[in-house]
């Protein structure tokens, strides 16, 4: 069994439209699949460039079930990420990783009121990529900052979670459970939603 890295933001499912509508801008352009039809909660209709088990099939998550997405990336190249460069660098000295699959859930049990887009590693060298690279965690809390997430977080399979981003600010060394936050409750009980 190999490693499942993930990296997971939070934020109001009023946000999740805009965050895939982001996340697709971060595609390789010039896929050769057509567009995948998205219906989210509340009938929003997006296309997006991915697949969903690997097809391209319309997706309708409009019950709040959750939208499973395989992505492909484009990241800025950085010393971690030269393994992932083998398909080649484009003229903006970004590269593309994929598949990183995506799960959105838009009201899990354990956060009622935010939705959650969680970012798994596809490989064990992916995972450990995710980890090592500048480049992949200022790309995911980008997309957080930009998106109207509350929080960040990188996920390495242990019992401990690294704070990436939280409210506006990018954290170091920051964790749950950690001195700040002893529990993911507390973290949660933190998050400030900018628009409320």
């Amino acid at each position: 069994m190999g490693l499942d890295y993930s990296y997971e933001i939070f934020m109001r499912p009023r946000n999740v439209a805009r965050a895939l509508t982001r996340l697709a801008e971060l595609a390789p352009p010039g896929r050769a699949t057509p567009g995948l039809p998205v219906t989210l909660p509340g009938g929003e209709h997006l296309i997006l460039p991915f697949t969903s088990a690997f097809k391209t099939e319309p997706v309708d998550c409009s019950a709040g079930g959750p939208l499973e997405l395989d992505t492909s990336i484009l990241f800025v190249v950085d010393d971690a990420m030269l393994e992932f460069a083998r398909d080649g660098i484009d003229e903006e000295g970004r590269v593309a990783v994929g598949y990183i699959y995506l799960t959105v859930r838009f009201s899990p049990a354990w956060h009622p009121n935010f939705a959650s887009l969680q970012f798994t590693a596809a490989t064990s060298s992916m995972s450990r990529m995710f980890v090592q690279s500048a480049s992949v965690r200022k790309t995911f809390t980008d997309l957080t900052a930009t998106t109207g997430g509350v929080c960040c977080l990188l996920d390495t399979e242990t019992d401990v979670f690294d704070v990436c981003w939280l409210n506006g600010t990018t954290l170091t060394g920051e964790t749950v459970p950690g001195p700040r936050f002893s529990r993911f409750h507390d973290l949660v009980a933190a998050w400030h939603d900018p628009a409320a």
